[in-house]
């Protein structure tokens, strides 16, 4: 974890001092009630994350500081809380430093074991959706 950005390392250290499954995923609803609220009329296809069995969007954007923020949405309450520890995760970042994140740091997290395949790879998922509308802001 040496080489993540401190509000990545930060977020994780939280979820690892939790001692059980139960506290992680209360931990997971807390941060889904953080989320930026996508507007019902941004959750559109384009802003879909593909590969998750709920319903999740994504919206990123270019604050005037040079760093991304992000907005969303999801079905699932526990799909919100993934959503909403990337958001606290990658608060405050520029896009270029999104986008080099190696996705193994959820690993960190503690929560892959408790997660069944389909929600691990949803998180993945969201992750990955995020990274691809950071480089999209990058370029722009």
């Amino acid at each position: 974890m040496d080489n993540l950005p401190e509000s990545v390392v930060k977020t994780i250290t939280r979820l690892q001092k939790l001692t059980d499954d139960k506290q992680r995923y209360e931990q997971l609803i807390h941060y889904g009630k953080k989320v930026t609220p996508l507007p019902l009329e941004r959750c559109t296809e384009a802003n879909r994350v593909p590969g998750c069995v709920s319903k999740v969007y994504i919206e990123a954007q270019l604050t005037p500081d040079g760093t991304v923020s992000y907005a969303g949405e999801a079905d699932a309450l526990i799909v919100k809380g993934f959503v909403g520890f990337l958001c606290v995760a990658l608060a405050g970042l520029p896009p270029q430093v999104i986008v080099n994140l190696p996705a193994d740091f959820l690993a960190a997290t503690g929560l892959a074991v408790s997660l069944t395949p389909s929600r691990a790879n949803g998180f993945l998922s969201i992750f990955q959706t995020m990274q691809i509308q950071a480089a999209t802001l990058q370029m722009s």
